[in-house]
């Protein structure tokens, strides 16, 4: 059976608070070690309402304490928003607080607008440009392989698995460049999935940390015990996805039965863009969608997201998802 991983973006519901979205996922980590996930990952975003995930290492820690076995990590620190100084002391920190189980996924977009870049006093536009040489030394910070000034305590010696994360096909050259393991974002951006995948193998050079490629895939799934309550449960993320790309975002709502069938055409489809990686509806029918993702793209592994207004609705998705692809 491939493996099976979980991204989470903390999501905080309509009516409900960050507390509670920190505290809905941890439970859901310890649902997916449980369960024989392999990853539980978190992503970071910032000033967004209904996104609990901004100070992702801190939220790493939390969901460290509530697992055991399960490796966790960020999927992903958005590189340009920091310095690779102080990701490597915090990811180090993370390693030796949950040894063994730390993932560090990197991505180029700094998924910020421009106050957001003010406030983090950063300009965003060079930190980006600087993406490839920050990811080597954030690399050296962690393993020594270059040779620098200072080193990173805690950071040096981390036996943290860094990882490349792509929505285009920059991030499948770069991972391929520097022998990296590398994720896709299909499960929003599914367009140049292929081709990254593509370009990733072709061009993949051996590293110490990896000797042949190794790609990852996202897809939104949910599944619950019928197709129809499946589609349902989703309407909660399709309303969000709308509203983000529309310029209204906000918190998790509840379901709309039918949400799709009510949208103007342009928003059908936004939607409908997204359903090759997607997986919503019974055991089976999610099983079926996943396992054909599978052949059609060659991933070595899937990562699964999928947010639901009831958190245990996820709780039990995941459940059911694992049941049926074993």
């Amino acid at each position: 059976m491939i493996p099976l991983s979980v991204l989470d973006l903390i999501p905080i519901r309509e009516g409900g608070t960050v507390s509670q979205a920190y505290e809905a996922s941890g439970k859901l980590a310890k649902v997916a070690e449980d369960a024989g996930y392999k990853r539980f990952w978190v992503a970071e975003h910032h000033a967004t309402e209904g996104i609990a995930g901004g100070a992702t290492s801190v939220a790493l820690a939390h969901i460290g304490h509530c697992t055991s076995t399960i490796r966790i990590g960020a999927g992903g620190i958005m590189l340009p928003n920091h310095n690779p100084f102080v990701i490597a002391e915090q990811f180090g920190a993370l390693e030796a607080l949950f040894p063994g189980r730390i993932d560090l996924g990197l991505g180029r977009a700094p998924g910020a607008g421009g106050r957001i870049a003010q406030a983090l006093r950063k300009d965003l536009h060079a930190s980006a440009e600087a993406f490839p040489s920050d990811v080597v030394e954030l690399r050296a910070l962690l393993t020594g392989d270059i040779d620098l000034p200072i080193k990173a305590t805690p950071g040096y010696g981390a036996n943290v698995e860094m990882w490349i994360l792509g929505s285009s096909l920059f991030g499948a050259q770069l991972a391929a460049k520097l022998g990296m393991p590398y994720a896709f974002a299909s499960h929003f951006a599914p367009d140049h999935l292929d081709e990254a995948l593509r370009i990733y193998r072709e061009r993949f050079e051996p590293s110490e940390a990896l000797d042949k490629p190794h790609a990852m895939a996202a897809m939104t799934a949910i599944a619950a015990d019928s197709d129809q309550e499946a589609l349902d449960l989703a309407t909660s993320q399709d309303q969000s996805f709308i509203r983000l790309r529309t310029g209204d975002p906000g918190k998790l709502p509840p379901p709309i039965s039918g949400y799709r069938d009510s949208l103007p055409i342009t928003g059908q489809a936004m939607l409908e863009r997204m359903d090759v990686a997607r997986a919503v509806g019974s055991p089976d029918t999610v099983r079926q969608k996943i396992s054909r993702f599978v052949e059609r793209t060659g991933a070595d592994e899937i990562i699964l997201s999928g947010a639901t207004f009831d958190p245990a609705a996820r709780e039990n998705s995941l459940r059911l998802i694992k049941q049926a692809m074993a």
